[in-house]
């Protein structure tokens, strides 16, 4: 890919210090310099999909016989590269029109991406390369992302509160009402709990997950607060960012409360599919019986089977998650002690407001 055009509006001294760089570094400089058309344009690769010219033991096989016969080795390659390409031409991109222009990398920006262009370039395509690859983007992600974070004026306003007390919902009210929102369970596909993996969903692998990070926070006005829901240090299979966490611990809080009743409710309506599928949600459970035995997870189960919805859903919130929390300001929480605390009578519409204009007054104010 071509930097240039992202650097022209610099002066003739800054470009001319960023061309002298090595391509792997290049971007990471002009990150440094804050030009924001930088992230925008890299920014497509938040939204990129894997078409392998060669997958991992085509990749072996070539490279080991490089060592013996590069000739050979460049031949396979090329014949593998071709029978891919062909197969991406006739499904993945068989509805692209003539205006497509796809961004094209490989893992150094080597020979799979710079073949892989050559062919979409001549079927007529304005193929673009990355320039190092997707390794200088993972840099770029992880320097920006930390640089973003490291600003003084950056504020972070946390909801936390107990489990069921509607947090992602009252995070998607602020955003509705304008405010900047982190939703980092959307960003995760995952609910933060043993119970969070949402049916038929799988979640992104770590570095796709700090990909979309990174696309939302490059877009975020640091002189506006900042909405985040409390996490633990790992939501389902991933970590939060070492950056982010650090952030985090430096936050306002806000305490959000929920009467009990309510969060069973609460829950019942944000979960439907637990109902529909009461052997996957038994099955799911069994993992909780070293931490709370066998007597409280088959009484769980005999609720399930009775279908006493509203009273299993209560327990499992007295006798497991509230049991588990960390409240802020708590010796081991990574959260400072809350600045105010949010009660809401119940989740209805009006609630959800009328809590979200309390906050954002609140994050205002301070």
């Amino acid at each position: 890919m071509d930097l240039s055009p992202l650097y022209s509006d610099l002066s003739e001294d800054a470009r001319e210090e960023i061309e002298a760089l090595p391509r792997s570094e290049r971007l990471i400089q002009i990150a440094s310099l804050q030009n924001r058309a930088t992230r925008e344009l890299v920014a497509q690769i938040a939204e990129m999909v894997n078409l392998p010219v060669l997958n991992d033991e085509e990749r072996a096989k070539v490279g080991t016989l490089y060592k013996d016969n590069p000739f050979e080795a460049r031949r396979l390659g090329a014949a593998l590269i071709s029978s891919n390409a062909a197969k991406h031409l006739k499904e993945h991109l068989a509805d692209k029109d003539k205006t497509y222009a796809p961004l094209v990398y490989c893992w150094r920006g080597g020979m799979r991406s710079n073949s892989l262009a050559q062919i979409l370039r001549s079927v007529g395509w304005r193929a673009r390369l990355l320039d190092g690859g997707y390794k200088t983007f993972r840099s770029f992600v992880s320097t920006d992302t930390e640089c973003i974070l490291s600003k003084p004026d950056f504020r972070l306003s946390v909801l936390a509160g107990q489990t069921g007390v509607a947090k992602t919902r009252l995070l998607h009210t602020l955003h509705s009402k304008g405010a900047q929102i982190i939703d980092l369970e959307g960003l995760a596909s995952h609910r933060g709990s043993v119970l969070g993996l949402e049916p038929n969903t799988q979640q992104p692998g770590q570095k796709h997950f700090e990909t979309r990070l990174w696309h939302i926070l490059s877009q975020i006005d640091s002189s506006r607060p900042v909405f985040i829901e409390a996490e633990s240090n790992r939501i389902g299979m991933l970590h939060c960012p070492p950056p982010l966490w650090k952030k985090l611990g430096e936050a306002q809080v806000f305490n959000i409360e929920l009467p009990l009743s309510q969060r069973a409710a609460f829950l019942l309506d944000d979960y439907p599919h637990f109902t529909k599928d009461s052997e996957h949600l038994k099955n799911l459970l069994n993992r909780l019986v070293k931490l709370r035995g066998k007597e409280q997870v088959a009484r769980w189960h005999e609720l399930i089977d009775s279908q006493q919805w509203t009273g299993f859903v209560e327990s499992v919130l007295r006798d497991h998650y509230d049991l588990v929390y960390r409240r802020a300001g708590d010796e081991k929480s990574n959260y400072p002690a809350p600045q105010e605390t949010i009660t809401m009578e119940d989740f209805t519409s009006l609630s959800l407001k009328q809590a979200s204009d309390t906050l954002i007054d609140c994050a205002r104010r301070s």
